[in-house]
């Protein structure tokens, strides 16, 4: 996401706030508009393209109509029209989510496999699961670990770890999101060349330190290697998204002497007042 008014005065002027201002400091973003409202209008994807540099890369969702609704079933015109929307940003997009329901399990796989076998060839592709039986090492998680391979599509990383490290006491963000977010197994693994990491902050900057600190070897052996990684970071009500990202950027770009960041537009302002 890009628009949240709460960072205004950070992120954004106090006045101002929205992509073009996003993409000053970060590379890419993760798409949740697609997921809830499908494919967007030409004009909006237009208004996108312009608003960003050509290096920088979107991370869509498919549409929950697509993954939730329909499950995967007979979707192949919705998909074509969904890919077609995005056409003009096909140069800057990341890998494409599809984030499947929690009781999507081994036996829909075939269907899991009909999606990845016609993903047009240029589209990077990564899966997020989230029934537990694809987190026992088991059957069907290499079952699915082998199809993703197969067909080169990255297996999301969902690290909760931090969110689920502490009771959520009385503050009302953390319990509604750890109601929201599954609580599954951190399983790292890179199945193809683009992995990706959703990294889901707790409150408390001390315990996302610490449970970031593992990532930075991994993510640094990945970009050594040639991939390209991606790290998408939230907080609990997403009020201290940003400033994490950028601080956990910052402990990764001096392993891999990655270039800095640049300042947050709003911060020269904010401190005027």
């Amino acid at each position: 996401m890009w628009a949240n008014p709460d960072w205004r005065g950070s992120l954004y002027p106090l006045h101002g706030g929205g992509l073009e201002e996003y993409a000053r400091v970060f590379n890419s973003v993760e798409g949740n508009t697609t997921f809830y409202s499908g494919a967007p209008r030409a004009e909006t994807v237009a208004a996108w393209a312009r608003q960003t540099p050509s290096n920088f890369h979107f991370c869509f969702k498919l549409p929950a109509a697509l993954t939730h609704e329909r499950r995967l079933s007979g979707i192949e015109a919705e998909l074509d029209g969904f890919l077609e929307a995005l056409a003009p940003l096909h140069d800057r997009l990341g890998p494409l989510m599809v984030q499947l329901p929690r009781d999507f399990g081994v036996e829909e796989l075939p269907r899991l496999e009909a999606l990845l076998s016609r993903w047009p060839v240029g589209i990077p592709c990564a899966v997020e699961v989230r029934h537990s039986e694809f987190f026992h090492k088991g059957a069907a998680e290499i079952a699915l670990n082998r199809l993703l391979i197969s067909h080169g599509a990255d297996r999301v990383m969902l690290d909760v770890r931090p969110l689920f490290s502490t009771p959520p006491g009385d503050h009302p963000g953390l319990l509604k999101a750890q109601r929201e977010k599954p609580k599954r197994p951190l399983h790292v693994l890179s199945t193809a060349n683009r992995p990706l990491v959703r990294f889901i902050g707790h409150l408390d900057p001390v315990i996302n330190e610490r449970y970031f600190a593992a990532w930075i070897p991994r993510l640094a052996l990945w970009i050594n290697q040639g991939k390209t990684s991606y790290l998408m970071v939230h907080t609990p009500d997403n009020r201290q998204a940003p400033a994490l990202a950028r601080s956990l950027y910052s402990r990764l770009a001096e392993a891999c002497a990655l270039p800095s960041l640049d300042d947050f537009p709003g911060e020269a302002q904010a401190s005027l007042f």
